[in-house]
This record gives structure tokens, C-alpha cells and sequence, in this order.
């Protein structure tokens, strides 16, 4: 009976890494930034501190999980952001995030 346990659990590790690789960080300092902003957007909207701040975690590790250290770079370019990759980016926060 272990030796089953260990072979699913290794079958599902296996099948876990290319997810894994996808996932990404972001450069330095930029996720410091990322959560500054996202706080004072939600702010404005009228959102509560705390709740914009467990928002806004919430929110980068979504994007580190989903996207690659290339993407997440992508995100906070300054000459211009994909469309496409920023509504990716807003679909996964807003899908992992929303409030239960």
C-alpha cells in the first residue's frame, strides 16, 4: 500500500512540474511597486486598507504563479504593455482573487 501512495505521489509531482517552471518573479523592487499601486487603485475605488492589501497579495502571487520572469518584466514596461498579456494578467488576478 506505500509503494502505491509513493508512485501517485510521484505521478503528481511529475505531472506539477512544467507548471512549476512557468512560474516567474518579479525583478527587483518591482513587486514593491506592484503593491503600492494595486493599493492605491483599490483605495480609490473605496476598498479598505486591509482588504486591499490581502487583495493586492493575492494578487502577486497569482501573476508569479502564471506568468514568467519575461511576463511579469512585460507588465510593468514602460514603452507599452501587451494587451493581450495584460488582460491574461487581469483575468488570473481577478479569477484566484475574487472574494468568497
Amino acid at each position: 500500500m506505500r509503494l502505491q501512495s509513493l508512485l501517485a505521489a510521484c505521478a503528481a509531482s511529475a505531472l506539477l512540474l512544467p507548471l512549476a517552471a512557468n512560474a516567474g518573479n518579479f525583478p527587483a523592487g518591482k513587486e514593491a511597486h506592484y503593491m503600492t499601486q494595486c493599493q492605491q487603485v483599490a483605495s480609490g475605488q473605496g476598498v479598505d486598507a486591509a482588504t486591499a492589501k490581502k487583495h493586492c497579495e493575492c494578487g502577486a502571487q497569482a501573476i508569479k504563479k502564471n506568468f514568467n520572469d519575461k511576463e511579469i518584466e512585460d507588465l510593468d514596461s514602460q514603452d507599452g504593455v501587451d494587451a493581450k498579456l495584460m488582460q491574461k494578467a487581469q483575468q488570473v488576478v481577478q479569477a484566484t482573487c475574487k472574494p468568497k
